[in-house]
């Protein structure tokens, strides 16, 4: 099993080109099944997901072909062979469950695997369920598997999430795209990604207003052709180097990130003393070594609030706040494994629920440490390069399913990193 080996304790500086991003990747991958013409995805990170989610939709009858180097995918649903997603190709990834509201809108029946429990609490997908089963869908569970049929096909309806769900929400749109006649998804989520997803339907041929609101309208079309789209950046790959440069004392360009979607994350660096200023096609974050880090107090929102997948990183930066913040996760439960970990390097953490009281420490001391999650992975790495010594992160595979190249990228700016391989 791989592991990343960091000798921490030097200011990054450099460039760092962010990739596509992952959360939108995959739903963009899911709705090739909507259309038998190709969708050609540029921007395509080069990770364990993307190629999990090629794997399931090959075995539902899509050509894939991929071009890792160049970040291209092309995708050809000319004929659905299979409408059944196994267990065995779902448990990798949650994402998974997106295949869902295409196949039942395209075919007009689809069986998939439940996605069960995840490292960072449960994620139901009750919002999935009863949405479609708005637009018509007649829906069970059997041996483990949703199943999902509407044979004389969905029909448009308003819809009211009753929490907001980035999942729910795409698994709705496109959904929604092929039904008949108009439907409305109230408290949709209003994350970047989601808006992706709904750019690339629009270029297939769909209509839909409202896109980055909470209001999103559909009128559904009788088919969906083909189209080319290019990913957008990864916000969260870029607030995790922006942290990068903030928790070494460095100065980072992040080449291709997008300051309005990361407003929350701009803020909170501001605040925490670093310094944040729009570049043409990305974004600098730098702080002056001399300048004590001050603590800020986060609670995790939907966008545009301060997303869940920065919290472990934030978290990272405030243990060497000059002072004491609170961090507050209200998206998640479970998602404070990574607390444990990093007191193991030093860290001053105590949770309490749903909160954790930070107090900073005037260093941080390399050591072994467990990653449990992805955005877990990623702040003991942030961690570890800002601790004095050695440190070793195990289970970096929960880092490939999210970080492309991670080792690479540190390494390149300054980071003493290096990737250990079981002989």
């Amino acid at each position: 099993m791989d592991r990343l080996e960091i000798i921490g304790g030097v200011a990054l500086r450099g460039r760092i080109p962010i990739a596509g991003a992952k959360n939108a990747a995959l739903p963009l991958m899911a709705a090739a099944l909507l259309t038998d013409e190709p969708l050609h995805l540029s921007n395509v990170p080069a990770l364990a997901d993307i190629r999990s989610m090629a794997g399931l939709l090959a075995a539902l009858g899509v050509e894939v072909e991929r071009d890792e180097a160049a970040g291209r995918l092309a995708l050809a649903a000319r004929e659905i062979t299979a409408r059944h997603a196994p267990y065995d190709l779902v448990r990798r990834m949650r994402a998974s469950i997106l295949v869902l509201g295409p196949l039942l809108a395209r075919t007009g029946e689809a069986r998939v695997a439940l996605p069960g429990g995840c490292a960072i609490g449960p994620r139901p997908i009750d919002l999935h369920l009863k949405g479609l089963e708005a637009l018509g869908a007649e829906i069970r569970l059997e041996e483990g598997d949703v199943i999902a049929r509407a044979p004389r096909g969905l029909v448009g309806a308003r819809i009211v999430l009753p929490r907001v769900s980035v999942g729910a929400t795409e698994n709705l749109l496109m959904a929604a795209a092929l039904a008949r006649g108009t439907t409305v998804i109230e408290n949709a989520a209003r994350e970047p990604e989601v808006a992706d997803l709904g750019r690339a339907l629009v270029a297939m041929g769909a209509r839909i207003t409202g896109l980055g609101s909470d209001r999103i309208e559909v009128e559904g079309v009788a088919r969906l052709g083909g189209a080319r789209h290019a990913v957008l950046p990864d916000r969260i790959e870029a607030g995790s180097y922006a942290v990068a440069a903030a928790i070494t004392g460095g100065d980072l360009l992040l080449e291709g990130a997008v300051p309005a979607d990361m407003d929350a994350v701009i803020a909170f660096l501001r605040a925490a003393g670093t310094e944040v200023e729009e570049r043409a096609g990305g974004i600098r974050v730098a702080r002056d070594p001399a300048t004590a880090i001050r603590p800020v107090n986060v609670v995790t929102q939907p966008f545009p609030g301060f997303p869940t997948d920065m919290q472990a990183q934030a978290m990272a930066l405030m243990t060497l706040a000059d002072g004491a913040c609170v961090i507050t996760e209200a998206i998640f439960e479970n998602r404070f494994m990574h607390v444990l970990e990093l007191v193991r390097l030093g860290a001053d953490i105590t949770v309490t629920g749903a909160s954790a009281v930070v107090r900073g420490v005037g260093r941080l001391v390399g050591a072994p440490v467990m990653a449990t999650d992805l955005r877990a992975s990623m702040s003991l790495v942030l961690a570890g390069l800002a601790a004095e010594g050695r440190t070793v992160v195990n289970r970096v595979y929960h880092l490939d399913r999210g970080y492309e190249r991670i080792e690479e990228k540190l390494a390149a700016v300054g980071a003493r990193i290096r990737r250990l391989r079981d002989a």
